[in-house]
């Protein structure tokens, strides 16, 4: 009688999740040694949809949440460029119910405060206010943050809300002024190599 051919043992989800919003902030590092990275695509809503999908995945495996670790790059009007900031402390910059009377950045009618704070990750690292909005931003700030990016508010909300560590490094790529969008441009290489360096400190233990 033939044996019956074994299924392939299935890989174990890692503990360490890596989550960037597109593909073009690894710059082929992170694929080019293997580290799985969860990209979100642009966004609040693709980013609040992809994590959750994968937390989900994580308990339908039976195993526990990783610790969730968002590197992205980021413009600023407080930080200079090349600056890498750690962020745990986040708000909606685009969140504005202020025609029904409620501060700009504040929810309406859910029990969460309007800037979510979780504990750091990265203490080493110079500390900023993270404003995610879904705009690219190129000019004054509505509500004040000195870290300006697109997702990473609604990452630490999944993260809060479902019981998950998380931890978020930003690359300061542009000033978010006129120049941004070259500036980010130009910016990407030397972002995705300062996200390899404070991975690799991350996985090696505790930073």
């Amino acid at each position: 009688m033939t044996a019956p051919a074994q299924r392939p043992a299935r890989a174990h989800p890692p503990a360490l999740l890596v989550v960037m919003a597109l593909p073009i902030e690894s710059q082929g590092v992170f694929e080019r040694e293997r580290v799985p990275v969860l990209f979100t695509g642009l966004g609040k809503i693709n980013a609040a949809m992809s994590l959750t999908r994968s937390l989900a995945a994580y308990r339908a495996g039976g195993g526990p949440l990783p610790r969730v670790v968002n590197f992205g790059t980021a413009g600023s009007h407080h930080f200079e460029t090349g600056a890498l900031v750690a962020c745990h402390r986040f708000v909606q910059r685009d969140m504005d119910v202020s025609a029904l009377g409620f501060p700009l950045g504040h929810t309406p009618f859910e029990h969460l405060p309007a800037q979510l704070e979780l504990p750091p990750m990265f203490p080493d690292l110079p500390a900023g206010l993270c404003g995610s909005g879904d705009s690219f931003q190129t000019g004054a700030e509505r509500l004040h943050c000195e870290v300006i990016d697109m997702e990473a508010y609604a990452l630490a909300k999944v993260c809060l809300v479902e019981g998950a560590d998380f931890g978020c490094a930003k690359y300061i790529t542009d000033g978010a002024d006129h120049a941004a969008a070259n500036d980010w441009q130009s910016n990407l290489p030397r972002a995705a190599e300062r996200f390899w360096e404070l991975y690799q400190r991350l996985a090696a233990g505790p930073v």
